[in-house]
């Protein structure tokens, strides 16, 4: 078999690594080069998408390896699988990192891995990279590592004190299914690396009795990966875990990851949901258990199935099914009722909580003050607005939902 090239593989690697969805951040360490070393990491971090600011801002995402001992049935990398395979050395990480780096091409570097050999040799490998990129070529860039639960907590210890942030895969919502599923992944192991991770990153925040901080230990935190689809879990019973899990492990984020049946997997695996939309659906149920003061309860609760509505917005479908809670009066709700009316977001809840204090707030004043009206009239009562009988309408769900769609004959 003819040696791949670098191009090659980088090629293999960054397709295999975009089923690895936890690759944003928040929140590390202000480091910059002006005093040696090259790359710099903002405090607001980077992430593999557009910041608030409109700023663009990239990772190099790859693989380390595609080979993989292990044969979870939900990975297209897993042992049995029949993809073309490529492997990086630790120099060619590093070179590709400094290289697309000094070409302004990306500002850090995402790096996961299949287990190659075993799970120990896989870290050392990984830190390896890490500590040559920091130690040996001073970069001051952004590193997330993705790590390797069955690895030895010294490794993982020592990852974490060249990365700014590290996930660990939670891999599925249920514990059952993990096992059966990936036989050789034990969730007590995985648990057990993030709750290592949680201690150590708290452990870093503290100052020996002479006053003296220990080094920072993955400043931008941990994050994990939750596949969705590949079993019966109910949407409800996700973001039960999710909840879980934020509360257990000071989690970041949880990224929910679409799984989608592969060809030699696809009669053990039935795809359970459309994969994007529910992944879609998902990701803002979850935001509202985070910024919103819903719970996942509250939110699987609005169909009988604990599914989420995958036609409506998970706030519109709680709203539709609480309706007995409406309309809220503006003048006098407060913040926590405010933040539950379908189009008004955080900002918008600020600004009517301001503009209260000066008088009463109006319709023009919510279109000014950025909330979706088409969304809210149904929901509020204002001064110069009521919705009489249109929050009881039978036919307000139509209003929302989208048009229904011919299929066509030839798709």
């Amino acid at each position: 078999m003819a040696r791949k090239s670098l191009q090659q593989k980088l090629a293999i690697l960054s397709d295999a690594a975009k089923y690895d969805a936890s690759c944003a951040s928040s929140g590390t360490t202000r480091r910059d080069s002006r005093k040696g070393g090259i790359g710099s990491a903002g405090g607001s971090g980077i992430c593999h998408a557009y910041t608030p600011d409109g700023r663009c801002v990239s990772l190099l995402k790859i693989l380390m390896t595609n080979f993989c001992i292990y044969d979870c049935a939900f990975c297209v990398n897993r042992v049995s699988s029949n993809v073309e395979r490529a492997r990086f050395s630790p120099e060619e990480v590093v070179t590709l990192t400094l290289e697309f780096y000094r070409r302004n091409m990306i500002e850090g570097l995402f790096l996961s891995s299949g287990i190659i050999r075993s799970p120990d040799q896989t870290m050392t490998d990984m830190v390896r990279i890490a500590r040559m990129l920091r130690q040996d070529h001073g970069f001051k860039g952004y590193i997330h590592l993705k790590a390797i639960p069955d690895a030895a907590p010294e490794l993982v210890a020592e990852a974490g004190l060249y990365a700014d942030r590290m996930s660990v895969n939670i891999e599925l919502p249920k514990d059952q299914s993990l096992r059966e599923l990936a036989p050789e992944k034990r969730p007590e192991t995985i648990r057990g690396a993030m709750a290592d991770m949680r201690m150590s990153r708290a452990a870093a925040k503290e100052r020996s009795f002479t006053g003296k901080r220990p080094p920072a230990f993955v400043p931008a935190g941990q994050s994990t990966q939750m596949v969705i689809g590949a079993d019966a879990t109910t949407d409800r019973e996700i973001l039960r875990t999710s909840s879980n899990l934020y509360a257990g492990y000071d989690l970041k984020r949880v990224y929910y990851s679409a799984f989608s049946p592969i060809p030699d997997a696809s009669a053990a695996l039935p795809l359970i949901r459309p994969p994007l939309s529910r992944e879609h659906r998902l990701y803002q149920a979850d935001w509202l258990m985070r910024f919103y003061g819903f719970d996942a309860d509250e939110i699987g609760a609005a169909r009988p199935d604990g599914n989420l509505d995958l036609d409506l917005d998970p706030k519109l479908a709680w709203a539709l099914a609480n309706r007995s809670l409406f309309p809220v009066d503006i003048a006098r709700a407060g913040r926590e009722t405010l933040l539950r009316v379908p189009g008004f977001g955080v900002k918008t809840v600020q600004r009517i909580l301001a503009a209260r204090r000066c008088g009463p707030v109006r319709y023009g004043d919510l279109l000014r003050m950025g909330a979706v009206m088409s969304k809210a009239k149904a929901f509020i009562s204002l001064p110069d607005w009521r919705p009489g009988s249109l929050t009881d309408s039978v036919d307000l769900r139509s209003r929302f939902a989208p048009p229904p769609e011919q299929l066509s004959l030839f798709g």
